[in-house]
């Protein structure tokens, strides 16, 4: 089991989610530390590639939620939030995105699936340029949310042409689950763009919107009816972590680095257990 699971006790199977203070106690070593076990966790192998369709499907997903991260990685770092956590989910965050493109391109067929990463590989060149280009900063943060956006809708977009080719329900399933990676830090990227009042009243709306999202494909995930007992368990233990984000997030952005770092720990826990429902999809799907 990752390592948030030991330290928290609401991701615990059926057991009573503590409240938001339980958070807010917590010193910034132990944030920090398990933010950092949280990015390891998500770091596959390095010898890792593209297996089969199903694990294209994944890897194609994940990509979305890494543009998500990195953004929110970026603006935390500007704010002086969490800043070793955040600076190395940012580079690993990079060198994940670099080497799951190269096998995604290596993997996609000829034709319109080939293109789109192409196409992806020229915007996320522009991204990065962004990202490492210079200090981050309030100014910058306006360019990276409009860059962030063009790689996200990419990653998006290869990530259903996939789906499609796989032709199987549960690929469906597969592409659910990694978008729920990727509502995680997006709704993290925008509390923290309301943070450091960039675009704040379309933050805002957009983090409305993906909260809503995040709900609504909890309950498809759940009600499946190839959700396993495994997945349950993991989606249960998802429930727990969605309780601290959500008390979290609710907090005004304005409120300090207290909120914002409640925000960050919050945001990679729930990604951590996401990731691991979607990996258990992608698995059934091969079957």
């Amino acid at each position: 089991m990752g390592i948030h699971r030991r330290i928290c006790p609401a991701t615990a199977p059926h057991s009573t989610p503590q409240p938001l203070y339980w958070v807010n106690s917590m010193n910034l070593n132990r944030r920090i530390f398990l933010a950092l076990a949280a990015s390891s966790a998500l770091l596959p192998p390095a010898d890792a590639q593209v297996s089969d369709l199903s694990d294209a499907i994944n890897k194609a997903g994940r990509q979305r939620m890494l543009s998500q991260r990195m953004a929110k990685a970026y603006l935390c770092m500007g704010q002086q939030v969490q800043v070793p956590a955040a600076t190395k989910a940012l580079d690993q965050s990079m060198a994940l995105f670099d080497r799951q493109l190269v096998e995604l391109k290596a993997y996609a067929p000829a034709g319109a699936v080939r293109d789109n990463y192409q196409q992806l590989e020229s915007e996320w060149s522009t991204f990065k340029a962004v990202l490492v280009g210079s200090a981050p900063s309030a100014a910058n943060a306006v360019k990276l949310l409009a860059q962030d956006s063009k790689v996200l809708e990419l990653s998006h977009k290869g990530t259903v042409q996939l789906e499609q080719l796989s032709g199987k329900p549960l690929g469906k399933l597969v592409n659910i689950a990694g978008r729920q990676r990727m509502l995680s830090q997006r709704m993290a990227k925008y509390y923290m763009a309301m943070a450091w009042n960039v675009d704040a009243a379309a933050s805002e709306s957009e983090l409305n919107r993906a909260r809503t999202e995040f709900v609504t494909a909890m309950e498809v995930l759940r009600n499946a009816p190839e959700a396993t007992p495994a997945i349950k368990q993991e989606l249960s233990l998802a429930d727990g972590q969605w309780v601290f984000f959500e008390a979290a997030l609710s907090a005004r952005p304005s409120a300090g680095p207290k909120a914002a770092n409640n925000v960050f720990v919050a945001s990679e826990n729930l990604l951590q257990v996401m990731d691991s429902v979607t990996g258990l999809y992608a698995r059934i799907n091969r079957a």
